[in-house]
Formats: structure tokens, sequence, C-alpha cells
């Protein structure tokens, strides 16, 4: 037994740490500030006061999510600034498939010991996305628990909140046999999947984060951390000018599980694949993992980021508008009539 009593310091939690690493990122934070934000760094809830002014019937849409195995390589890389990119586009991405902006953001960052240089890395990440987005990174948690995490990793999760007006929500009510599928591209395997990349790369393949592989033309570390991309700003653009009938952010679950959440209940998507080029990573992971077609498209994005239906007869008119945006856009498939499926011929 100490002779002085236990400390939360000696039992692993070191508080001091944790108010180093908020002071060397307050600035950080404020940068994201909107002036609706009305509570300073620090209260126990952040406080975000809507502008009524400005709506007719505002709807607030609210997601969660996580950054999930894609820290692996993070902490294997020890690059740390990325994964706040990764969080913040992925929940963007997730409400404005409803036709949502961002208003705020809130982060969860836990460790088994606290690193502040990883924290502060992490949150300068999270800062650069919430202000690329206009969103106020409105508050946080950081929790240091000894013995729940291994030695040098943490979890980063996060929750967004956005707003739409009532009339101009995007449910996928709207869709209807004829209607035009369009893809814009991704950046990579954005946040999802990880766990089948890793396991073929690193295990069967026993490849390492600093192997060079020439098909990617840069390390597969670099090439697995690249930033979960943001739509916003095209789709933003594009729901001014066209008339939108649903989007699906392609994430966990790939075409076979997100495309049907936004169709009705007698629709079906065909997708023809050969519409475009699947990134030297996918095919990586496929030939090497012997990874079977239907487990690759429903594990990973393919290239595919975003996908947006419309009215067949707007459908080259977005494309060409999205590519002026920067965006890589193409038609990649239609709506049928059918049994409320994805069938990728």
């Amino acid at each position: 037994m100490p002779e002085e009593g236990a400390t939360y310091r000696q039992a692993g939690v070191d508080i001091d740490a944790a108010n180093a690493a908020l002071l060397r990122m307050r600035e950080l934070i404020r940068a994201t500030q909107t002036p609706e934000v009305i509570a300073d760094l620090g209260a126990f809830g952040g406080m975000f006061q809507l502008d009524l002014s400005r709506y007719q019937q505002p709807v607030l849409v609210a997601s969660v999510d996580g950054v999930g195995t894609k820290l692996k390589v993070a902490c294997l890389m020890n690059k740390h600034d990325t994964v706040g990119h990764d969080l913040v586009n992925h929940c963007v991405n997730d409400i404005l498939v409803q036709g949502a902006q961002p208003l705020f953001f809130l982060d969860y960052f836990a460790t088994g010991k606290l690193q502040p240089e990883v924290l502060v890395e992490v949150v300068k990440g999270l800062s650069e996305a919430c202000q690329e987005a206009g969103c106020a990174l409105l508050g946080g948690e950081t929790a240091e628990m000894p013995g729940m995490y291994a030695e040098g990793e943490y979890d980063l999760a996060g929750a967004i909140v956005g707003v739409v007006e009532r009339d101009a929500i995007i449910d996928g009510s709207r869709v209807q046999p004829g209607d035009a599928v369009i893809g814009l591209a991704s950046n990579g395997l954005h946040t999802n999947g990880y766990s089948l990349a890793r396991y073929v790369l690193f295990e069967l393949s026993d490849l390492r984060v600093d192997s060079y592989l020439p098909e990617l033309g840069t390390s597969l570390g670099e090439e697995l951390l690249r930033p979960h991309r943001s739509y916003l700003r095209p789709i933003t653009a594009a729901l001014r000018l066209f008339d939108i009938h649903a989007m699906a952010h392609i994430t966990g679950g790939g075409f076979y599980e997100n495309i049907p959440r936004v169709l009705p209940s007698d629709c079906r998507v065909i997708i023809d694949r050969r519409s475009w080029e699947v990134p030297p990573i996918f095919r990586i992971i496929q030939e090497r993992g012997n990874v079977p077609d239907p487990e690759m498209f429903r594990t990973f994005n393919m290239g595919i980021g975003m996908v947006v239906i419309v009215p067949r007869e707007q459908s080259l008119a977005l494309v060409e508008f999205l590519q002026l945006q920067g965006e890589s856009a193409m038609l990649i498939g239609e709506v049928q009539r059918g049994g409320h499926d994805v069938q990728i011929m």
C-alpha cells in the first residue's frame, strides 16, 4: 500500500497531461467556431443557437460513426493527422444524402495511456475538416482508460448534427424506374473494409506499411491512409440545379447494403461495373486474397464513394456539371422495376 495514498496517476490516468493537451488544442477548436456557437471551450455541454430566421421548417439530421480499424494503420504509420478528416467527412456525407448541411460536430477520443502529441494531431485533422465543411467542432470527450486498449492505440468516434428544410429532405421516395445512377469517385478505401484489407495485405501477403507497390505508386501505408473524401461542396451545388431523387453514401456494406436504403420497395438498381475503372488497391486486395466479386462489392466502395439518382433526362448534364466541379463522375447504372436490391453486371 502506498505510504501517501494511491492517486489517479498511479492508476494510469494523467489528468494533467489531458489538460496540457487541451491547452494546445484550444486554438484548433476555436478556429471552427461559427457565430451560432455560444458556449466557450470547457463548458459541460456545447451550445449552438440555430438562426431560425434562415429557415421555414428546419429539420435536424444527426449521425454518429467511427474510423474503425483504419486507426490500426495510423498507429503503425505513426501518422495521426488524417483520421480526423476521415471521421468528419464520413459523417458529413452521411447526412448530406438526406439533403442536410452540417451545423456542428462532437468527437470522442479514447486510449489506454494518453499521448498528448497524438491527440493534438487527431484534433488538428478534425479542426481542418470541420473548417472545410463550415461545421463547428462544438465539443468532445477525451477518455484515458488503462487496460482497455493496446499500448499506443486509441479509438475515435464522432457525432454530427445538420439541418435541412422539411420540403427539401431527400428520402428516395421519388425514385422511379428509368432514373439514372451516377457515381462519384472515392479516394481509396475511405473508412470501410479495413479488417479484410489488413488481413489480406498484412497477414496473408506479409506486406508492411512501408512496402512499396508499383501498382500504387506509393507505399501501402500511404495508400491506406488516404482521407475519406467529402462530397459536400459539389453535391450542395448540384442540389440547387438538379432534381436529385436520392443519394447513397457507399460505406460499410458497399453497394449491396447502401443503395437499397434509398430505394422504394418496388425498385432495384442495375450497376454496370464496366463504366468505371476500379482503383489498383481494390484489385490488389482481391487478387492477393482471392476475394469473390460479391464480397468485394459488399465490403468496399470499389472506387465509387457516392451514388446520385436523378431523372434520366438530367443525367448527362449532371455528370458534366460534377466534372466541372472537379469530380470524377460517371453514369454507372439505372433504376428498374424489381425487388428492392442491387445487381452488378
